[in-house]
């Protein structure tokens, strides 16, 4: 199983705070098997540790570090927010949800991290108009 897919991409979402967006990311990879459906509490719990949103526009929901267990294999949902969605003040156009086994999230995390940073980048994943475009973005920068 693909870590990114095409089906765990949503273009053109709308979310009313940043809660839904963080749960949107969750239900994907639910959907998809990735995580059992407490991860997705997790992830709303790490937003209210310490908020998810990166810079540049982007918000990178996961779990806490407890959340392991809720983990059944890697996976990365992307959503894509034209309108953006608030984040503390802060407008996130890209939520990346992440569940990630082992040592694998560091890296995982970093290798967006690095893709995103680019502005021009960031425009390319605002703009994209299928998730095939997203997908094949990160796939040529990243190592995966």
């Amino acid at each position: 199983m693909s870590i990114m897919s095409t089906d765990k991409v949503k273009m053109n979402a709308t979310a009313s705070d940043k809660y839904e967006a963080i749960r949107m990311a969750g239900q994907i990879l639910l959907d998809a098997g990735h995580i059992t459906e407490a991860y997705i509490d997790k992830m709303v719990e790490r937003e209210e540790i310490v908020s998810t949103y990166v810079g540049n526009g982007l918000a990178i929901p996961h779990g806490t570090k407890e959340s392991k267990e809720f983990i059944n294999s890697t996976g990365i949902s992307i959503i894509q927010y034209p309108q953006g969605v608030d984040f503390n003040g802060e407008k996130a156009y890209m939520v990346i949800g992440i569940a990630a086994q082992g040592g694998e999230h560091m890296e995982i995390l970093t290798g967006i991290a690095v893709v995103c940073s680019e502005e021009e980048n960031m425009d390319k994943l605002r703009n994209a108009t299928s998730a095939q475009e997203i997908i094949d973005l990160f796939e040529s920068e990243m190592e995966l």
